[in-house]
């Protein structure tokens, strides 16, 4: 369904640090920089047949996250979900929400952990359990 998501970064060296350690838990290598023609910076992380993108904000104002939103990542064993959270941490990450863990609720049993980037954004490592 989904194409690619993009977040806005304040600090984009910062967020690259930050990404590149954290999604390098999932697999993903180096993103693809690119420099729009207005001058801003952008990196595309591709993995598995999806791409995540940074950007410093087009229109110059402060990148701001978004108020219920959260960008679910797909983790192949609990241990993943727990890596993905304690590399986020370590890397300027803050842990959110309950400890990662069991949960169970409407959509089944799910090995979740929640972090925030440091622009805030909110993130969840997610394994489903089958």
């Amino acid at each position: 369904m989904l194409n690619h998501v993009m977040l806005g970064s304040n600090d984009i060296e910062r967020s690259k640090r930050f990404y590149d350690a954290v999604l390098g838990v999932l697999g993903a290598g180096e993103p693809v920089r690119n420099v729009a023609s207005s001058g801003h910076v952008r990196l595309f992380y591709r993995h598995d047949g999806s791409t995540f993108c940074l950007s410093q904000p087009i229109n110059n104002e402060p990148a701001a996250a978004a108020n219920g939103g959260t960008i679910g990542f797909r983790c192949d064993s609990p241990e993943q979900v727990k890596t993905f959270h304690d590399v986020a941490v370590a890397h300027g990450g803050a842990s959110i929400e309950e400890a990662p863990g069991l949960r169970s609720g409407p959509m089944g049993a799910l090995h979740l952990a929640y972090v925030r980037d440091p622009d805030g954004h909110k993130l969840c490592a997610i394994f489903r359990v089958k």
